[in-house]
């Protein structure tokens, strides 16, 4: 037998019906076009290039989002401590100012107990000159401290009788007057009891009146 050659059935893409006319046009022509010139490639290199862009541009901008609302809800978790330890930064800053101060003041008192009084009479010059009798109650003085006490009213133009009086157990500094019309005092350790009361009602002031600071006012201003 002679082997027969291989064939392929032909396959009708218009189909008519018994009146001829057409059922299935079948499916339309179209050319593949198989090469490019070298524009039409530089074309859809470009193309291909913009569209990469811009989907990587809006990645970018969907990553900093991300970024920035997760800055955003770290720093609204932080404030409140941060605004905590500020405040707490405020009390020891005070307290440790204040405590230097007692330090020097405490020096300055050591060498100088009298000073305080000095500027006492000083001070009350006109309100106890006109009193015939003024008594100054101190601590353990020296006699020569008592000389220049006297000189010191007598130099603020008071001309009656300066008595003293030596109160066991007195700060150094501290002190007592006493004339007819009035009475004035000093203690170092009240005063600085004071001080440190004002200061520590003035913080509580400010942390009451401070600025809350939130993750938008935090990034106010930066690109």
């Amino acid at each position: 037998m002679t082997p027969q050659p291989l064939s392929t059935p032909f396959a009708f893409d218009t189909e008519f019906d018994a009146a001829g006319v057409v059922v299935n046009a079948g499916p339309a022509f179209r050319p593949i076009k198989r090469a490019y010139g070298p524009a039409e490639v530089e074309a859809l290199v470009a193309q291909a290039r913009l569209e990469a862009r811009t989907e990587a541009m809006a990645e970018v901008e969907s990553l900093q989002a991300m970024a920035l609302s997760a800055i955003g809800q770290a720093l609204g978790a932080a404030v409140p401590t941060l605004a905590q330890v500020a405040q707490l930064h405020r009390h020891q800053s005070a307290e440790l100012a204040l405590a230097a101060a007692r330090v020097v003041a405490a020096s300055a008192l050591d060498r100088h107990p009298e000073a305080p009084l000095q500027a006492a009479l000083e001070a009350l010059g006109q309100e106890i000159d006109a009193s015939p009798r003024l008594v100054i109650r101190t601590g353990d003085l020296t006699e020569s401290t008592h000389a220049r006490l006297q000189q010191l009213c007598a130099d603020a133009g008071f001309s009656g009788i300066v008595a003293f009086r030596t109160e066991p157990g007195m700060a150094a500094a501290a002190f007592q007057l006493e004339w007819a019309d009035g009475r004035a005092a000093f203690d170092p350790a009240e005063s600085f009891a004071r001080i440190g009361e004002a200061l520590n009602s003035a913080l509580a002031a400010e942390a009451g009146h401070a600025e809350n600071l939130t993750p938008e006012t935090s990034l106010e201003g930066r690109p």
